[in-house]
């Protein structure tokens, strides 16, 4: 008897992509049929820097953290991929090599498209290469903010700037940190323990509460917006 069972589109891996979702079902399923699933335990990492880059990677469950490691130990971390995010975006257009290391911080499952699997998509739906570039242009905006901050502002203006983006971007002023401080302070550039002063100093002055390790109740995001503000 024939299988009719019907494919919940919306749960597969591809269907959380910006640049896949205008797909029609029967374009997204040609996509899933050119993806394979990896899983990752935490801890473990997907792409040391130097790796050849020959895949997009998507996330599917799970979080991934993005990181460059300098000869002296320190950590930069660079972003957090969360379900629906990517990595690996520029070896579609070119040959690269991977400069940072790529780790799971949770159990991780992972959905790999090849270059050339990606590039004949492209051809043949234009679109994804115009919405994968708009999610590039995203990215190389959210990078140069970061460089700048770590140039331009002190470390307490840096932490106001990052609560105030966070709470922003969730629409939300009751916030929970999508990272540890540990990993606060290697995207900041600082270290743990000023993250540490620097969060009881706000809390000292009635403008954030905080409940627990990585939950924080903002009280008065315009004093942090002036915090953060260069002058």
């Amino acid at each position: 008897m024939e299988n009719t069972e019907k494919i919940d589109v919306s749960q597969l891996c591809v269907a959380k992509v910006p640049f896949f979702n205008h797909l029609t079902e029967e374009e997204m399923m040609r996509v899933v049929e050119k993806s394979s699933h990896k899983h990752f335990a935490k801890g473990e990492v997907l792409i040391h820097d130097g790796d050849p880059l020959d895949y997009l990677y998507i996330v599917h469950q799970g979080r991934v953290k993005i990181y460059q490691l300098f000869e002296s130990g320190k950590e930069q971390l660079l972003r957090i991929l969360e379900p629906g995010e990517f990595m690996g975006e520029m070896a579609l257009f070119t040959s690269k090599d991977m400069d940072s290391y790529a780790e799971a911080m949770d159990k991780t499952e992972i959905c790999a498209i090849h270059r050339d699997d990606m590039q004949h998509l492209m051809k043949d739906y234009p679109t994804i290469a115009i919405k994968i570039l708009e999610q590039f242009s995203n990215r190389l905006d959210q990078t140069e903010k970061l460089v700048g901050a770590l140039s331009a502002k002190d470390v307490e203006m840096r932490i106001a700037t990052y609560l105030v983006e966070l709470a922003e971007k969730n629409k939300n002023t009751d916030l929970v940190l999508p990272m540890s401080k540990k990993d606060l302070a290697s995207y900041l550039g600082t270290t743990r323990e000023t993250i540490s002063r620097r969060l009881s100093t706000f809390q000292t002055n009635g403008w954030i509460e905080q409940k627990g390790h990585q939950n924080i109740n903002i009280l008065n995001i315009e004093a942090l917006r002036q915090t953060g503000a260069v002058e």
